[in-house]
């Protein structure tokens, strides 16, 4: 069925139908993350972990107020994030579970099926809305640091360090591999290291390996000494404040990476520069960035309504904070990131073929 819209525009009534159901489970996926993030911050899952609790066990062992806690409960039981052992008992009777595999997904920050870090975006959104819609207006950006999600960001990419670095991306790199593995003192430098899980999971792979890890966030620089402290390589993996556009960074360097950081910069030339620069007596570089489509196509692909919406709300923001930025965002194409290498000296780029979602996996060569 068609009808007249206020403006003389024929509208199809399906399609209008359409659109509304699609804002609605929108609506209801970022209420519900919402309500994830909440019990992630508040320790509701981890203390249901193993313990099948009524509401006033969990209040008793999360140090929340039981009527909350029974609301909460409720919700993600009809969510059926959590199961419930008795629905017909009496509300405040009533036993929950939190299945070993949500558990998993929800809280094991290692396990490559690990997502409980995406529930955390919402909060970030939350407080900085204000800003980026201020920056629409001006032009300006904002700054990293007004967002505070280093957190966030390390738990995301925390479980593929540590399942496919050493296991599946750097055996890509043949050379290095090999002198990885015969136990070489190679040196590594992480540009953009954010929390350093990246060289954590390197030094404790290759016992002989050193890394720098730069980075200009303060408190991702500090969270990423307490993390190689904690771990035991803080003695070979070490982290400093710094612009990695610093063209005072010199090398040599067997490999310089930079993991989900480029499209980011306001410069992302000097970076690149830098490390071709480290990397000049023959090592390698490393570029992990955002798997985008090689044009712009207005397909409803979800993985790039997932970088738009990033770009707009943290990455092009984030990377508008000075008057010269090239302002690139989420979404960085092949062809732009090869002419951002060319202009930072390097020869070529070679796409190495491994099979990823969500990134795409560069090296500069030359």
């Amino acid at each position: 069925m068609t009808t007249t819209s206020p403006t003389s525009t024929p509208v199809s009534e399906d399609r209008l139908e359409s659109f509304g159901e699609e804002v609605f489970e929108a609506t209801l996926a970022a209420l519900e993350l919402t309500v994830q993030a909440m019990g992630r911050e508040l320790g509701l899952y981890e203390s249901l972990r193993g313990t099948p609790s009524t509401p006033g066990e969990l209040a008793t062992r999360a140090h929340v107020d039981a009527r909350y806690a029974r609301e909460w409960l409720e919700h993600q039981a009809v969510a059926q994030v959590l199961s419930v052992e008795n629905p017909e008992a009496p509300a405040d009777d009533r036993r929950y579970t939190l299945p070993e595999e949500h558990a998993i997904g929800l809280l094991d920050e290692d396990h490559p099926a690990y997502v409980g870090a995406l529930a955390d975006f919402i909060p970030v959104i939350a407080r900085t809305l204000e800003h980026v819609q201020t920056a629409f207006r001006t032009g300006e950006g904002v700054p990293f640091a007004a967002y505070e999600l280093h957190d966030m960001q390390a738990g995301f990419t925390r479980p593929m360090f540590a399942n496919s670095l050493t296991t599946e991306w750097l055996p890509e790199l043949p050379e290095l591999h090999r002198r990885l593995e015969a136990g070489e003192p190679l040196r590594v430098l992480d540009l953009g290291c954010g929390e350093g899980w990246a060289g954590i999971y390197l030094a404790e792979a290759y016992p002989a390996v050193t890394i720098d890890g730069l980075d200009l966030d303060d408190a991702s620089i500090a969270r990423a000494r307490e993390h190689a402290a904690d771990r035991g390589v803080g003695d070979r993996v070490r982290f400093e404040l710094r612009d990695i556009g610093d063209p005072s960074i010199n090398g040599p360097y067997d490999l310089a990476m930079c993991c989900e950081v480029i499209h980011d910069l306001p410069d992302p030339v000097s970076a690149l520069a830098t490390m071709r620069r480290v990397t000049a007596h023959g090592g390698d570089a490393l570029v992990i960035d955002e798997r985008v489509a090689n044009s712009f196509e207005p397909s409803g692909d979800p993985i790039e309504r997932l970088m738009y919406a990033i770009s707009i709300l943290h990455c092009l923001p984030a990377g508008r904070v000075t008057d010269t930025s090239v302002a690139t965002g989420t979404v960085m194409r092949a062809d732009t990131f090869q002419t951002y290498a060319q202009q930072a000296g390097f020869a070529s780029v070679d796409e190495l073929p491994i099979d990823h979602q969500l990134f795409r996996f560069y090296r500069p060569v030359g």
